[in-house]
């Protein structure tokens, strides 16, 4: 499928799927869209502790490279896992602008790292901060009661429904660990049906730019 690189309404730049009309991260706002959602939402829930995170849908790395720059202001230790059955090629993170807009062009080094390190391999990008990037279909993780916390970044459900099914959030779940968090800019209430069917106890939260609402999980 045809793919170019658009800038959303915050000045970042992110990767548009032509054929779906669909993009990695918010038209409004690339850059505000992971920041309300996964810091504000879920990084802040935990603070002077270590934490498994795994993201759900790893692609241009904005999610995990943001959470890179945060986490020591909460004094975290992070292993993060992300997972992404399609990687993101060099040659278009080459002309993302995540650095400058980031006001982060001294940590290029690390963006680098996260996107050149081996696949399967657990790599320290920075102290207290462990990466691993898994090359699989969401429907093949296979962790149990591992992960603190579940940044659920997959494509809408408009174009991949399959993604945002019971099956998929019974893996999410089992994946949790007991009191974890799942946040994702999804809304829709076919959505927060099947976190609940799965036991999730879930909330409407205010949405970021351009979204009345998101929705976060609770595995009690």
């Amino acid at each position: 499928m045809k793919r170019e690189i658009i800038t959303t309404g915050d000045g970042s730049k992110t990767i548009q799927i032509m054929d779906w009309q669909e993009q990695y991260h918010s038209k409004h706002g690339a850059i505000q869209e992971a920041y309300h959602v996964f810091i504000k939402s879920g990084l802040d829930l935990f603070e002077n502790q270590e934490i498994n995170i795994l993201e759900i849908g790893f692609g241009t790395g904005l999610n995990a490279f943001i959470t890179l720059i945060e986490f020591d202001k909460r004094n975290l230790k992070v292993n993060y896992t992300g997972v992404e059955a399609y990687p993101v090629s060099i040659e278009e993170l080459n002309q993302l602008n995540y650095l400058e807009e980031l006001k982060s062009l001294s940590r290029k080094s690390d963006f680098d790292l996260m996107h050149t390190s081996p696949w399967g391999d657990k790599v320290e990008i920075v102290e207290n901060f462990n990466l691993k990037k898994e090359q699989i279909l969401f429907k093949e993780i296979s962790a149990i009661a591992e992960y603190d916390l579940i940044y659920f970044d997959a494509f809408g459900a408009r174009v991949q429904p399959e993604l945002w099914t019971v099956e998929i959030f019974q893996i999410m779940f089992n994946a949790m660990k007991s009191n974890g968090y799942l946040v994702t800019y999804a809304a829709k209430g076919s959505v927060r049906r099947a976190m609940q069917e799965v036991g999730f106890l879930v909330e409407r939260l205010p949405g970021p730019p351009g979204k009345r609402e998101m929705l976060r999980a609770k595995k009690q």
